[in-house]
């Protein structure tokens, strides 16, 4: 069975918040209405809509709609407290932010670095979120050693945990940094770089849109994996967060979470024969 590689290692370079943002939050400065409330009060949840960030979220510029897995998932909730969605845009290093000053009651697939818990509070994890790659053509890595080579140039985008991880575990190849995701595949499609890491929904969504970068492969020894969660405003009423946790069990065990990451992941035109088995949400 692969050793899971605890997120204590990975903390170091994992923030994605500067120190002086959080030295003040919006719950903290006096807001005496809980999430809980204001929800069940206005019946609006306010969601983080991410736009191009498939399987998860994608925004038609067209007609303004929204979808992916988590716009299921967001209705899903919002029902509970007979609520609508509403989604207020946001990227991965604003949603944090958006939380703290209660822009936003939620966002989803956050990672839940130390960092970020001093800031917001963070639900059990939506799914296990393991790491892996994509490859030149000819190359096809299994392990960390594999792709921990000095001949092998490993590529990432900047800031990210891709780049923390790719540190950590494959210390002896090339470390290649770009600014975007994007531009890391673009290198990998020239040939400027071997290997682009990258955790698995975000590889596999990578691969549906463009086949000829594929296939993707999940990396073991040691098997890297880290929790994606909600994440939520920090508060003394617990009552939102407590739903979100019997909603998240809930639909795990049912397996519609499943199913809505792999509708998600269509969008893309991922197909199930292409996720690989070992990975598990």
């Amino acid at each position: 069975m692969p050793n899971r590689v605890s997120r204590r290692g990975l903390a170091a370079g994992a923030a994605l918040l500067p120190a002086a943002a959080l030295a003040t939050s919006a719950r903290a400065a006096g807001t005496a209405e809980s999430t809980f409330q204001r929800v069940t009060r206005t019946k609006v949840l306010r969601i983080a809509g991410i736009s191009g960030a498939l399987p998860y979220f994608s925004k038609d510029l067209t007609t303004g709609k929204w979808q992916g897995a988590c716009v299921p998932m967001a209705e899903s909730i919002a029902k509970i407290f007979g609520a609508k969605v509403e989604y207020v845009e946001a990227t991965w290093g604003t949603a944090v932010l958006d939380i703290q000053s209660n822009k936003i009651d939620m966002s989803f697939a956050l990672n839940p670095t130390p960092e970020r818990a001093l800031a917001i509070r963070f639900t059990h994890p939506m799914i296990i979120h393991p790491f892996g790659c994509l490859a030149k053509h000819g190359l096809n890595p299994k392990t960390w050693s594999d792709i921990d080579k000095p001949n092998l140039r490993i590529g990432y985008d900047i800031g990210s945990l891709h780049e923390t991880v790719a540190k950590r575990f494959a210390p002896k190849a090339r470390h290649v940094g770009f600014a975007q995701q994007d531009q890391a595949l673009l290198a990998l499609q020239s040939g400027r770089v071997d290997v682009v890491i990258l955790a698995a929904l975000l590889g596999l969504a990578a691969v549906g849109k463009n086949p000829a970068l594929g296939p993707y492969h999940l990396l073991d020894q040691p098997q890297v994996a880290l929790p994606s969660c909600l994440g939520i405003q920090q508060e003394s009423d617990n009552r939102f967060r407590d739903v979100l946790n019997a909603w998240l069990d809930f639909n795990r065990g049912i397996g519609t979470m499943r199913a809505d990451i792999i509708a998600g992941l269509a969008v893309e035109g991922v197909k199930p024969s292409q996720i690989p088995p070992a990975l598990s949400f």
